[in-house]
This record gives C-alpha cells, structure tokens and sequence, in this order.
C-alpha cells in the first residue's frame, strides 16, 4: 500500500487532502483507506527522509504546491534527489528512487482531461530537492504556480482526485521501457511529450545544468536508484559542453543509449 504524504503549512496540500479525507477514516496520525492511507506531516516533505522510521508502506506520494519566478500555471511531477549541495532537503549528491510507472500513469491521467485546465503547463520537472533517502519508490505531484492556485480548492480537489484515480487503476506490471533522462531544461518538455504520448516512463531526470556534477561515482549510484531502468534517453541537441563526456560515460554501462 501506498502511503499519501502532505506538510500542514503546505495550502495546496492542504486543499488536496481536504478531499481527500472524506473517504478516509483517522487512527491517530494517519488517515486509512482502500486503496492508499494518507498523513500530514508538521515538517516540510522536502526533509521527509526520516519518514520510514515511523511508517512502513511500498511507497510514497508527496502532495506538494509547486513555485516558480515565472509565475506560469503549472501542474507537475517529479523524482526527488540532489546532483551537488542539499540546498531543499535531502542528501547531496544523491537521488531519491523514482515511481516511473504510477508518474506515467499519473500524467496520461492528467493529459487525458487536460482541457479542464486550460492555461496550465503540463509537465515532468526535473529531479530536484529531497527527500533523497527513502529506501522505496517516490513521487511528488504539485499544483502551481502561485498563491492563486495553491489556495484554489477547487482545482487542488481535481488533480486530488486524478491522483486517487491513477492509485486506484495503477499496476505496476505494466510493460513499458523505463529511462533515465539526461539533458534538457528544468521542464523537459521532450521527455514530457515522451511520457504522455510515447513508450517512455522516467526514473532520474538530469538536466543540462546538473550535467557537471556527473561523475563515474554519481553515475553508477544513479543506475543503481533506478533499478528498472535499462535505457539513457538523451535530449542531444540540449546537453549543452558535457555531452559527450557523459555519452563517453554511459558507453561504458549496461544501459542502452537513446538520442532524441
């Protein structure tokens, strides 16, 4: 069973919990139901590393406003982990295990009713802050990009209730090729596209500007967090000067090397 996590200060959280709850029953700190239980924490998510010493599921699906200097709509997901410094959480250089196959189905879901949120980008975000230690899969969905939407309880319910839909329908049995992403922005909208529309699901998701930071040892703990990946999709015309070191690198893994 999945475990629903959510930080009380946290108003899109917040927003998608209050839906959430209404099918659920409390025993103590957490809220039971069907087919996943939920908890709020007093601490931000982000800094959740210290979550399984206390509760014990398959996985965890952080319930999270999403903030941006653009100012842009945006509904998101995305893996967890730090390429350099710990700056929002987590560990420094390392990476949370992603949930490639329930974030797939997470935005198909979400694609498929897309036109209820006009105006809003509809994206994976690269891997970025913690928590990074968590020894089960992990997922961050997010609403933004502004106070707007974020204390929006309306659209906060909906994507509440896309999310309980795709926990409610996901098997994880499912066949389809996972990768590790590396290149592109902070919004790879490739490998968006690829999710929605394509074979592709996503572990880690390295963006050109955390192209640097790779070394060998990053690298084989990288593969190593992404157990059922078997592929490096490669956004080659965005890796920018570190490309071909980190194709020289890849190269020498078990990992089939796509370019797109």
């Amino acid at each position: 069973m999945l475990l629903l996590v959510a930080y009380d200060q946290d108003p899109a959280g917040r927003n998608m919990v209050d839906y959430l709850i209404q099918k659920m029953t409390k025993s103590g700190p957490i809220y039971r139901g069907e087919s996943f239980d939920l908890v709020v924490l007093d601490t931000p998510i982000t800094h959740a590393d210290w979550l399984e010493s206390k509760f014990d599921y398959d996985g965890f699906v952080f319930l999270s406003r999403h903030a941006a200097k653009s100012g842009v709509p945006a509904l998101t997901c995305h893996s967890t982990g730090n390429f350099d410094e710990a700056m929002l959480g987590g560990n420094e250089r390392q990476v949370a295990i992603p949930f490639p196959s329930l974030q797939k189905r997470y935005l198909k879901e979400l694609w498929g009713v897309h036109e209820r949120f006009a105006g809003f980008d509809i994206t994976l975000e690269a891997t970025h802050h913690g928590p990074t230690a968590l020894s089960k899969p992990s997922i961050f969905v997010e609403v933004g990009t502004t106070p707007a939407e974020w204390n929006n309880a309306k659209l906060c319910h909906d994507i509440a209730a896309i999310v309980e839909r795709t926990i409610i329908q996901h098997d994880d049995t499912t066949q389809h090729t996972v990768a590790v992403g590396f290149g592109g922005t902070h919004y790879p909208h490739r490998f968006t596209r690829e999710v929605i529309h394509g074979r592709y699901s996503f572990g880690s998701i390295i963006p050109k500007h955390a192209l640097q930071y790779i070394d060998e040892n990053l690298l084989y703990h990288i593969i190593g967090r992404n157990p059922k990946t078997n592929v490096a999709l490669l956004d080659w015309d965005s890796m920018g000067p570190n490309r071909r070191r980190i194709l020289d690198m890849l190269n020498e893994t078990s990992l089939e090397v796509v370019r797109v």
